[in-house]
C-alpha cells in the first residue's frame, strides 16, 4: 500500500509503516521482528520490501525489535548520532547506520524527511515530518511539551500521528508510583489529551485531512476519553478534523494515499 499505517502505538511497542511508490519505511521498531512481519503481511506488505528503519529515540518501546529486524531484513538504521551511540550501548550490536543531523532535512527516495527536536527524557529524541509529491505527514509522539519549534514543523501537515497519552486526572488517580506520575506529567514526559487538542487547534488548516491520536496510556487514558476530549476541543474552536486512534494491540486505520 502507498500511504501509512500505525502497526502499534503505546508503551508496549511502537511501529508505523510508511510508503510511496519509491520507498518503504518503518518508523520505530518497538515490536518483535515476528510481530512486525505478521502485521506487515496483514496489510499486504512484504517485509522484504522495507528499505530502512527510522528511529525517533532509544527507549525500549521504540527499539525492542530492532536487532531482529535488521538481521532478518538487512536494513539500515536511520537516526541521529546520539541515538546511534545509545543503541550501540543498549544492544552491543553493530548496525548499518545512516546518520542524520537533528533539525536538518534529508531524502530517502522521493521523500524529504525533517527530524526535529522534541522534549522527552531521551538522549536526542526527534519527531519527523515526511514530505512527498506535495503531501506532508507528521509523526510526533513522546513529548512532554509542544515547543514553538514543534508547532512550526507540524504546520501544513496533510496527515498527522500525534500523541494523546493521558488524562491528567486519571494519572493522579492511578496506582502508579509517584515518580511515574511526575515523569508523565512533566515537560520531559508525554502529551495529555488536552495538550494534544490545543496543539491541533494551533496547527489546524483546511488541508489537514486526518489525525491519528497515538501512544495512549493503557491505565491513564482510553480511546473514548481521548476522542471525546480532543474532539470537544476542536469543536469548541469550530474545527472538524477526522480523528482515529492508533491502537496498541490492533493494526490501526490505514491511510491510503494515491501516488
Amino acid at each position: 500500500m502507498f500511504g501509512f499505517c500505525p502497526l502499534a502505538s503505546g508503551s508496549k511497542g511502537n511501529c508505523t509503516y510508511f510508503a510511496t511508490s519509491q520507498v518503504s519505511l518503518l518508523i520505530d521498531a518497538g515490536l518483535s521482528a515476528r510481530a512486525t512481519r505478521l502485521k506487515l503481511l496483514q496489510i499486504g506488505v512484504e517485509p522484504e520490501k522495507i528499505d530502512a528503519i527510522l528511529i525517533t529515540h532509544e527507549h525500549t518501546d521504540h527499539v525492542r525489535g530492532l536487532v531482529g529486524l535488521v538481521k532478518e531484513l538487512n536494513l539500515p538504521v536511520v537516526c541521529n548520532s546520539e541515538t546511534a551511540r545509545a543503541l550501540l550501548s543498549l544492544f552491543g550490536e553493530e548496525f548499518s547506520f545512516r546518520i542524520f543531523s537533528t533539525g536538518e532535512s534529508f531524502s530517502l527516495g522521493d521523500v524529504e524527511i525533517l527530524p526535529f527536536s522534541i522534549q522527552h527524557d531521551a538522549v536526542d529524541p526527534v519527531a519527523f515530518t515526511l514530505s512527498w509529491a506535495g503531501k506532508k505527514l507528521g509523526i510526533c509522539t513522546d513529548l512532554g511539551f509542544a515547543t514553538s519549534w514543534v508547532k512550526r514543523c507540524l504546520q501544513g501537515c496533510d496527515y498527522l500521528l500525534l500523541e494523546a497519552n493521558h488524562e491528567p486526572s486519571m494519572v493522579h488517580a492511578s496506582s502508579r508510583p509517584l515518580i511515574y506520575k511526575q515523569r508523565v506529567l512533566s515537560r520531559q514526559g508525554h502529551l495529555s489529551n488536552e495538550e494534544a487538542g490545543q496543539l491541533l487547534i494551533e496547527i489546524a488548516h483546511p488541508g489537514l485531512k486526518h489525525v491519528h491520536l497515538a501512544h495512549l496510556s493503557s491505565e491513564c487514558n482510553s480511546p473514548e476519553t481521548a476522542l471525546r476530549i480532543v474532539g470537544q476541543a476542536l469543536l469548541s474552536a469550530g474545527l472538524t478534523i477526522p480523528l482515529a486512534i492508533a491502537s496498541q494491540e490492533e493494526i490501526s486505520l490505514p491511510i491510503h494515499i494515491n501516488q
